[in-house]
């Protein structure tokens, strides 16, 4: 049979299940968007193209399937540039289209050509450029085959005009994928399996510590049953909250530079590390050196390429982080009940918790407050996206995640502006569950166009601005390592968030006493069919503690003992 390059593009997103695209259109992108127009596929119209990318990419970790993004050559391209890198450094499987000039165009400095392969070529698993139209099928098949399989992450299809519109004689018995050395990865090494579990079952004081790689894997029952068994507390990184209950006496909460007390503590005195799924990023170990220095390591990871390049794994084991748990489980024998390490975590527990200021007697309202509301109203049945910042480490800390794929964040990149275009991504994935965007008031500036694209989809979303008329996280590192000196950082100067979303179409609301915040936040919820902004006038000095300061060990902490 006859088809055109755009009719053979339908048909394999059709089969690789896609249902939403969230795109932008334009010159080099026309003949998609024209075949678009018939096609039983949903198509979500952002309001910029980074809001695509970064709805595709929230998308995709709220319901696990492959986040797709669509626009046009040169800037619309490019404009997709920080959302395929903030889907790449946090592992997620998406596959960004984008129209291309006509091939004989190619390298002629035509209008709107850019080489968008060659610029992400650092930020994405892989990257094409389709050339003939008879390739286009295979290239869709494998695009998401690599996005999705091993450590998964974001591919780039690059899409000329003219291959688009050639009609050429199809057959689907040609269409087959040929991915020369690149093969999924199968059963771990089990001799490793035997020596880790062997190395929990002698530990004394062991723990885990859960990335992101856990919910990547959909492995978060084999992590608590592994932890439930053996009694292992569990610390998790930021990518990896919801992977294990918030609940549960055995969790720890965050650690690193904004961890708590008592989960960095816990590394720092633990015989036994067994990472899971995690990367030992900067921001989780502080000084290297002195990370974990009684430490055993474990490290499972499914990349290869992450085992050793921080931190040398005693007992490395390289493998699907949900396999290679239920091995492990399969060979353990339960541990008692309670030890000493366990009196002694609990001890942190009672002398370190988290902590704030209470609202003071005029009704200012602490930003930690709100957040403990939130969750207090959802009962931690929500879907949480952040902006990034102050806000972002305090609800890492104060809203209790229970579930998986519920808190949806910029992990590696802290884009600025991921938040709102990425509830509306979450949303439109998981239409039956109630998403709130936690932003400040800077961050929500950046991408604050795409609340249009909530309203015109009809998503009760609820944004939530934690506003202190500061770049807070930016400015708390101004007051302790630059002698406060708030070098840029004050914008109090900014637009009326109520009437801004009353001029977009959504319900705007203004709360500035902490009596009024579980209100507001009730009427909110209420809403079934428009967003809600709530700007929160927050406490404008506020700061978030516990802090390990850039360089140093986790031991050495700022705040978070009840003085701060």
């Amino acid at each position: 049979m006859k088809l055109k390059g755009t009719d053979i593009f339908i048909k394999y997103l059709k089969e690789e299940g896609v249902e939403v695209i969230f795109g932008y259109p334009g010159g080099s992108a026309l003949p998609i968007y024209d075949a678009l127009y018939d096609a039983d596929i949903r198509h979500v119209l952002v309001r910029h193209e980074q809001g695509a990318a970064h709805a595709a990419d929230a998308y995709a970790r709220a319901t696990g399937k492959v986040g797709v993004c669509l626009a046009t050559s040169g800037p619309g391209a490019t404009n997709l540039v920080t959302g395929i890198a903030n889907a790449y450094m946090d592992s997620v499987p998406m596959v960004a289209f984008t129209g291309q000039v006509a091939v004989p165009l190619l390298g002629k400095d035509a209008f709107q050509e850019v080489d968008i392969t060659g610029i992400t070529l650092p930020i994405t698993k892989h990257n094409y450029l389709v050339k003939d139209t008879h390739d286009l099928a295979r290239v869709i098949k494998e695009a998401f085959f690599i996005a999705r399989t091993n450590r998964p992450g974001p591919v780039l299809v690059d899409l000329p005009r003219d291959v688009m519109t050639r009609e050429i004689e199809f057959s689907e018995e040609n269409v087959k994928m040929s991915l020369r050395g690149y093969r999924v990865l199968k059963s771990p090494n089990a001799g490793q399996v035997v020596l880790a579990a062997k190395a929990i079952e002698e530990a004394k004081r062991p723990l885990i510590y859960a990335g992101g790689g856990v919910i990547s894997s959909d492995a978060a029952l084999e992590l608590r049953e592994l932890a439930e068994k053996m009694e292992i507390p569990v610390t998790t990184t930021l990518m990896a909250m919801g992977s294990f209950p918030a609940t549960s006496h055995l969790y720890l909460g965050m650690l690193g530079m904004h961890g708590t007390r008592y989960a960095n503590y816990a590394i720092s005195e633990c015989d036994l590390l067994i990472a899971v799924g995690a990367r030992f990023d900067d921001r989780v170990t502080g000084n290297l050196a002195s990370f974990a220095p009684h430490a055993q390591v474990i490290h499972i990871d499914i990349d290869a390429a992450e085992i050793g390049k921080n931190v040398h794994p005693h007992i490395p084991i390289v493998g699907d982080v949900k396999q290679v748990l239920r091995e492990i489980i399969h060979r353990l024998k339960p541990r008692p009940v309670r030890t000493e390490w366990h009196e002694l975590i609990d001890r942190w527990k009672e002398d370190f918790p988290l902590t704030y200021s209470e609202p003071p007697e005029d009704g200012t309202i602490m930003p930690q407050y709100v957040i403990e509301k939130i969750y207090d109203i959802t009962e931690g049945k929500a879907i949480i996206t952040t902006e990034v910042g102050q806000h972002q480490m305090w609800t890492a800390q104060y809203y209790k995640f229970i579930h998986p794929r519920t808190f949806i964040t910029s992990g590696g990149l802290g884009t600025m502006g991921f938040g709102l275009p990425a509830a509306i991504g979450a949303q439109i994935g998981c239409p039956d569950k109630k998403v709130i965007n936690i932003a400040g008031d800077g961050s929500i500036q950046m991408n604050i166009q795409e609340l249009c694209t909530a309203v015109e989809q009809r998503l009760p979303i609820v944004i939530c601005i934690l506003n202190n008329q500061y770049l807070g996280m930016v400015r708390q590192w101004q007051q302790l390592f630059y002698q406060g000196r708030y070098s840029y950082t004050d914008i109090s100067l900014q637009p009326d968030f109520v009437r801004l979303a009353e001029a977009y179409g959504a319900v705007g609301m203004r709360v500035t006493q902490a009596s009024e915040v579980e209100p507001a936040l009730r009427r909110a919820l209420q809403e079934t069919d428009r967003p809600v902004m709530i700007d929160f006038r927050v406490a404008r000095e506020a700061n978030v503690f516990p802090m390990v300061p850039p360089g140093e060990s986790l031991q050495n902490m700022l705040g978070g003992d009840r003085q701060q």
